[in-house]
């Protein structure tokens, strides 16, 4: 948390280089992102201007640590109104509003200091923020994934019971994802299975990976509403979750006017034809892709030419498998 003699966030981003206008862009992109009017850009503003500056203790588990990499490889993106300037990412900006307390990956402690550094911040019951990201395997009680000594399902059981809420990102923290896929030899759990008692203040940003701007946005969210953003029955965000990809994807037309890609390279892939035929799972995702994209915005797997593999869908694994077989109901 904060401490008194800390500066407030704009003083600090102002240390930091940051100027008010580009905060005041962050600001405006998340109101965008959160599918709220523009003139939230200020209170959103001035949410995060006057909030404390929350804890947050990061766990990993049975994961690919794509989740982190994700966050924190955001990019930054050049300044077209300032020349040799770059805008802050909306990583560096977050990271400003909060105190990463614990994440494996980027910590300095190691071995009994970084237990120390967990042990510490959630010591501090509600006053911290939990991010999950892995799967936690039950099997063998536990024995699959021990961290000092510690089994993930015992950790994930302090550290989700004592948070301020839980997120969980990406899908293996979130139902499993592939460890849970079949036969799931280690028991792969998500976090409300792994730990039912959380259910009440617990959100999910399903992918995989998780999109950087969809964790942030639902952080600004709560920093500034003081409470989670609307959900759906999978305790996804409907900001991000509400809409299919489907609806919104560039190449809906050609779905709808029977033009489908039927083989990698043909003409109707290079005219940026439907890839339903290809295997895309875009009519039953659900995700904002189309509009937040990746890398900053800078594109997205349709549109790179590649078919949606749904993986911000419940057991996308075994659900969606084999990715590169059309499901029935298309058009002819």
């Amino acid at each position: 948390m904060r401490q008194a003699n800390e500066p407030d966030v704009q003083v600090h981003l102002e240390q930091r280089g940051i100027s008010r206008r580009q905060f005041m862009k962050f600001c405006g992109f998340m109101a965008t992102t959160l599918a709220l009017p523009a003139r939230y850009a200020t209170t959103i503003a001035e949410a995060l201007a006057a909030a404390p500056r929350p804890s947050v203790v990061w766990l990993e588990f049975q994961d690919c640590t794509g989740d982190s990499e994700s966050f924190l490889r955001a990019a930054r993106r050049a300044d077209p109104y300032i020349a040799g300037k770059t805008d802050p990412s909306i990583t560096e900006l977050l990271l400003d509003v909060l105190s990463l307390d614990y994440h494996e990956t980027i910590m300095a402690p190691s071995g009994r200091a970084a237990e120390k550094s967990r042990s510490d911040a959630i010591a501090n019951a509600g006053k911290y923020i939990c991010v999950v990201e892995g799967a936690i395997p039950a099997g063998a009680n536990g024995a699959y994934c021990v961290i000092g000594g510690k089994t993930a399902l015992s950790i994930a059981q302090e550290a989700c019971a004592n948070s301020l809420f839980t997120m969980t990102v990406g899908d293996c923290s979130w139902d499993g994802g592939l460890p849970a896929a079949a036969p799931n030899p280690t028991g792969a759990l998500g976090v409300k299975a792994a730990v039912p008692g959380v259910a009440s203040k617990l959100v999910s940003i399903p992918g995989c990976p998780a999109n950087v701007v969809n964790i942030v946005a639902t952080i600004v969210y709560y920093l500034t509403f003081n409470q989670l953003p609307p959900m759906d029955r999978y305790d996804r965000p409907l900001f991000a979750f509400g809409h299919d990809i489907h609806d919104e994807c560039p190449r809906e037309d050609h779905y709808e006017s029977g033009r489908f890609v039927l083989e990698w390279g043909d003409e109707g892939h290079k005219r940026g034809w439907c890839l339903y035929r290809m295997g895309c799972r875009g009519p039953w995702t659900n995700s904002n892709c189309p509009q937040v994209k990746w890398n900053d915005g800078t594109s997205w797997p349709i549109g790179a030419g590649h078919g949606c593999i749904g993986c911000t869908s419940p057991q996308f694994w075994d659900a969606n498998s084999p990715f590169y077989v059309a499901r029935p109901g298309a058009p002819d």
